[in-house]
């Protein structure tokens, strides 16, 4: 079982949650309030709302987890994720933006329902893909939100995920895309700084990135290398075809996915989207740098006993 001050930081951290819910239902007087944030979103509130609907459980975990079982050859993944973000706010944020404001669109539905003249059919079919790839998308997160409370608290894993499952439908159904928005904010800067703080120590304590490097040779030759020459083995699967496939359904799905994407639509400003694919990108790129590396570190570790 967590001790009192975990359970405090955590208490508090969920508090903060449905607070920033509540203030932001506070803010909502019509249905574009609560979709888009009224157009309201300010460039950094933009910016990290995009990279964080991207980056989540899957970083944290995911990330560091393939970088402990396959090494340098899945450090491509660093490069092809923030590029999502970037690719989302070039490709689709610019036009649909604009439009979206001249249009009055709300979601990715309106505008192809009015571009291909289909109302029902193709607006139908939009939806029933985005739930479809909605749900996929969430049993990753609440999957990852459970193995860290269960971590923490040691309770079953049913009770994890009702509790993660009510305070973010809370604040999400009060608050709208607002409390959407100031949440991530507020997750993200803890996300950043965490990494920041966490893993440049952790790297350090298995003894930089040439010893780790010295390490993973010797577990797997092609573990330093910048793929594997062939799927040999479960773990080197990151084979130079896997990768070409990974790329596009990285950098491609993720930026399309329906809860990202509809983002664009909610930022104040056109000029945002000169800076903000680059910074993303930058801010992104760090965090999945660090946390890749960090999962390299514990596998260097494990090998040598140390953990």
């Amino acid at each position: 079982m967590a001790d009192i001050v975990t359970l405090a930081l955590v208490g508090l951290y969920f508090v903060v949650l449905i607070g920033i819910g509540s203030w932001a239902s506070k803010k909502i007087h019509n249905t574009e309030d609560y979709i888009v944030a009224g157009r309201s979103l300010g460039f950094w509130v933009f910016t990290i709302l995009i990279v964080c609907s991207i980056c989540s459980g899957m970083t944290l975990l995911g990330v560091s987890g393939f970088g402990y079982t396959s090494g340098w050859p899945g450090i491509w993944e660093q490069i092809f994720v923030p590029l999502a973000a970037s690719f989302c706010i070039i490709v689709f944020g610019v036009k649909l933006n604009a439009v979206g404001k001249e249009r009055g669109y709300l979601t990715i539905q309106d505008y192809l329902a009015e571009r291909f003249e289909s109302p029902r059919a193709l607006r139908g079919l939009s939806a029933v893909s985005g739930i479809v790839v909605s749900l996929i998308y969430l049993v990753g997160q609440y999957a990852a939100i459970t193995i860290v409370l269960v971590w923490l608290f040691g309770i079953p894993h049913w009770q994890a995920l009702l509790i993660s499952g009510v305070i973010i439908t809370a604040y999400t159904v009060v608050g709208g895309l607002y409390a959407v928005s100031w949440t991530t904010l507020f997750q993200g800067g803890i996300l950043i700084f965490g990494v920041l703080l966490m893993a440049p120590p952790v790297i350090m304590s298995a003894g930089g990135l040439d010893h780790i490097n010295t390490v993973l040779a010797g577990v797997d030759p092609n573990f330093v290398e910048p793929w594997f020459p062939a799927a040999y083995a479960p773990y080197a699967y990151a084979t130079p075809e896997f990768l070409v496939s990974f790329a596009i359904l990285l950098m491609v799905g993720l930026a399309c996915a329906p809860h990202v994407i509809n983002n664009v639509l909610a930022a104040k400003e056109a000029r945002y989207f000169k800076w903000a694919p680059l910074v993303a990108f930058a801010i992104y790129a760090v965090v999945m740098f660090l946390v890749k590396f960090t999962g390299f570190a514990v596998r260097s570790l494990a090998t040598e006993g140390a953990i």
